[in-house]
């Protein structure tokens, strides 16, 4: 298998190989999980760290989850109660770190490039689990393998990204991959919520659903980022929802066996309805969820390969 990355910051880095080498993995994952065994021991012996600066139940819940089941020792930094709070820098974060020897050490911050700062101090692999609204890389990852899964290929596909592109890092890792793989995307939001420059990304942008959803093979839904905003992005959720909100009449613009996404939280009502959210023939919602899991696996059981093999050389 070919993945050579020494840390997985983002999507941007990797090769289209990579990627298809990582998400080949997830899928013998997805196979464990779904097992009587759920154990395999590729990580026994290795200390994984989550470091959340940031609350978010179900990413820091997925990485435990994965590394446990890959037989690491996990062990959770309660960064809310930190010594960050009590004015500790970010490097000498990094520096105390060194002295525990963790061999992974997952990080999610609210300010982008903090954790390749980190990267660049600590004697470990490091996996971005998302900072600021720089990019998400296993959510798009684990999003790219959903996709895979249910359409069966990454190629060539329609995807319309809609809601707050402007503060999003899952967007980014999602636009990144897709476009390695030579998908066609469209961003679909109110001018306030898409970013300047956003076509010189590759994609095409749209201010309406019933243009931006029409023939679409992928419908992915985007909570509105309110911990990030100030000032007015939309004029109230009622009206964003009227305009942009996920229903039945806007998804009949899509392709009938197009396929419903969101990374969660929802907001129901908001961004999208909850008839549709729970549609069994065309919500991948929980199936994202789980499909994290063993995203993340192969993330930590691929670095960690390449760790083993730095530290013997």
């Amino acid at each position: 298998m070919t993945f050579r990355q020494t840390h997985l910051l983002g999507i941007e880095p990797l090769h289209p190989v990579e990627i298809t080498t990582l998400l080949d993995l997830a899928d013998t994952y997805v196979e464990l999980n779904r097992g009587p065994e759920k154990h395999a021991a590729v990580l026994e012996g290795l200390t994984q760290v989550n470091m959340f600066f940031e609350n978010s139940t179900r990413t820091q819940a997925s990485f435990e989850l994965a590394g446990q089941r890959l037989g690491a020792d996990v062990m959770n930094m309660a960064m809310q109660a930190s010594s960050i709070k009590k004015g500790e820098s970010l490097i000498d974060t990094a520096l105390t770190l060194n002295a525990m020897h963790p061999d992974l050490l997952v990080v999610r911050h609210p300010h982008s490039g903090a954790v390749n700062l980190l990267a660049e101090k600590v004697n470990c692999a490091v996996i971005n689990a998302g900072d600021g609204r720089h990019e998400h890389p296993t959510q798009g990852l684990l999003d790219a393998l959903t996709i895979r899964r249910k359409k069966g290929r990454l190629h060539r596909l329609t995807v319309a990204i809609c809601g707050d592109i402007a503060h999003s890092r899952v967007a980014r890792s999602n636009i990144w991959l897709l476009g390695k793989m030579e998908s066609r995307i469209r961003l679909v939001g109110p001018p306030t919520l898409i970013p300047s420059g956003a076509r010189d990304w590759g994609v095409e942008v749209c201010h309406d659903m019933e243009t931006g959803l029409a023939d679409a093979d992928v419908v992915m839904m985007l909570r509105l980022q309110k911990e990030r905003m100030s000032g007015g992005f939309i004029p109230s959720e009622r009206e964003y929802y009227y305009r942009y909100g996920l229903d039945a009449a806007k998804l009949a613009r899509a392709k009938p066996d197009a396929i419903v996404m969101h990374p969660g939280p929802m907001n129901r009502g908001v961004e999208i309805d909850g008839t549709i959210a729970d549609d069994i023939n065309r919500s991948v919602i929980q199936e994202q969820v789980e499909m994290g899991v063993a995203v993340r696996m192969a993330a930590m059981d691929l670095l960690a390969r390449n760790l083993r093999d730095r530290r013997a050389a």
